[in-house]
């Protein structure tokens, strides 16, 4: 019997200990490249040609300089991709989680075929619809606009079946319906009652959301022509397409360096949300 605890014991720390060096490998292929960016972007052009090294050189504040008194609105299209970004992320998971309860919790006609609707519009890509979309945004009057970027997120088939699956594991009607007894509204009870018990969800939604706005390049380069209305990934393209005798991959690096740091930031700041909620849920099952 003590012999079998012996072997049960070492079998769990030796499927640890490769779980662990599985993690340390992985996260090392993860982190790896975000310092080969930021090496890259310490060095000149000129070095940059030469080919790959893992030490850092000297020309960081040269190659900002540059960016910053170029011919490129960098703050601008910062300020325009936070925008974009922020205002996407949270109304599609504002109104993706509305939109999953209404069809979690109440009952109507139609509803059997609303779901797999809303799935079957997944399956239609962005290209098909981009040239209606620029003759509508067109003929609204507006191209060189922030709202077209922002609005039709709200709209987001993915988000809702995400936290459609997760609201049918995590909120029981009861609750609902405790809460509707109690005298509370129905906005009341989806803002002070849904939404917390959902955050784990959100927080991973408005992650993917936020960095998909903000990645986007596609739809803002059809639609806006001012530099300074224009987002980051335009204005990354613009540099990286200048002719030879402009060109400069160190200043590339230092842009790129430049537009992931609010991403970085916006993952530290709703990563808690998303571990509490994995612990939360280990402790239910």
């Amino acid at each position: 019997m003590e012999n079998q605890k012996k072997q049960k014991g070492m079998s769990i720390h030796a499927r640890r200990m490769i779980a662990y060096i599985v993690l340390i490998v992985v996260s090392f292929f993860c982190l790896f490249w975000f310092y080969v960016l930021f090496i890259n972007a310490t060095r000149s052009n000129g070095e940059l040609q030469k080919g790959f090294t893992l030490i850092p050189s000297s020309h960081l504040l040269t190659n900002w300089k540059n960016l910053v008194n170029g011919t490129l609105p960098i703050w601008f299209g910062m300020l325009n991709s936070i925008i974009v970004s922020s205002c996407s992320a949270v109304l599609c998971v504002y109104f993706s989680t509305m939109t999953a309860y209404a069809i979690h919790a109440y009952e109507f006609k139609l509803k059997k075929y609303i779901y797999p609707f809303i799935l079957m519009i997944m399956m239609i890509p962005t290209q098909v619809t981009a040239l209606g979309f620029v003759k509508l945004v067109s003929n609204m009057g507006l191209e060189d606009s922030l709202i077209p970027l922002i609005v039709p997120t709200i709209a987001s088939p993915v988000v809702f079946f995400y936290i459609k699956q997760y609201m049918e594991s995590s909120l029981p009607l009861s609750l609902i319906e405790a809460a509707r007894i109690d005298g509370a509204g129905e906005f009341h009870t989806f803002n002070a009652i849904v939404l917390p018990l959902m955050k784990p969800a959100i927080a991973v939604q408005a992650i993917f959301t936020f960095v998909s706005s903000w990645n986007n390049y596609f739809t803002p380069a059809l639609i806006l022509h001012d530099d300074k209305k224009k987002t980051l990934p335009i204005l990354i393209a613009q540099l990286r397409a200048a002719d030879w005798l402009k060109f400069d991959m160190g200043q590339v690096y230092v842009m790129i360096a430049f537009s992931i740091f609010p991403v970085i930031i916006v993952y530290l700041i709703l990563s808690k949300h998303i571990v509490q909620g994995v612990a939360l849920g280990s402790v239910k099952g």
